[in-house]
């Protein structure tokens, strides 16, 4: 698995890239991948930090209860989510992003958002065809992530297969077996939002 060090400055790099796209502006957004199984500890962003001037020093090491470790600032604002998700899914990395179009697709999604009939699904980890539906579950906002933590678990359990969710009205979070995978999940899709997105504003409508 690799360094504490390295993972920093991989994280710095993806959230500079987030930034970029236009996926995490300002402060928004935040990353983790893990440093260790077992006992879990995760490198996660620290809070308040501009996603374009990220540097390897704004990542901090945190404990299985949030406690930094390793490093200088507060953990993000949802590190309990990170931590939630890395002990459901057994992921190696988890992002978060706040895009327009995930924001704007996750407030007019019921409890499911169904993507399907896309090629650029087949990005997603163990998904060989366009045919595949790909169902994120959409979760309510709240400013308190440490009582929702299990609401989050819950919501993992039930939906084993998805490979990622959205808080409504906020963002999406997605993740993967190592932090390339959990990029490429997160390349794939904010394209597929993107896409559907523009399809609504043009009136066409997808599957429910």
């Amino acid at each position: 698995m690799p360094s504490f060090d390295t993972l920093a400055a991989d994280l710095a790099e993806v959230g500079r890239l987030a930034y970029l796209r236009g996926w995490a502006l300002g402060t928004s957004g935040n990353f983790s991948a893990v440093v260790e199984r077992s006992p879990l500890t995760l490198a996660i962003t620290s809070s308040g930090v501009d996603k374009g001037l990220l540097e390897a020093d704004d990542i901090v090491e945190i404990d299985a209860q949030g406690r930094v470790r390793r490093g200088h600032g507060k953990p993000s604002a949802e590190t309990a989510i990170h931590l939630a998700v890395a002990r459901t899914t057994g992921a190696g990395a988890v992002l978060h992003t706040h895009s327009i179009w995930s924001t704007i697709l996750s407030d007019g999604a019921g409890g499911l958002l169904p993507v399907e009939g896309y090629e650029m699904l087949k990005g997603l980890g163990g998904v060989s065809t366009h045919e595949h539906r790909e169902a994120l579950p959409v979760i309510e906002n709240t400013q308190d992530w440490n009582a929702a933590a299990p609401a989050v678990e819950a919501l993992l359990r039930a939906h084993p297969a998805a490979h990622g969710f959205l808080i409504r009205g906020h963002g999406l979070y997605t993740w993967g077996r190592d932090l390339a995978e959990a990029q490429r999940h997160l390349e794939i899709l904010e394209f597929l939002f993107e896409v559907m997105g523009r399809t609504r504003r043009g009136g066409t409508s997808w599957p429910q």
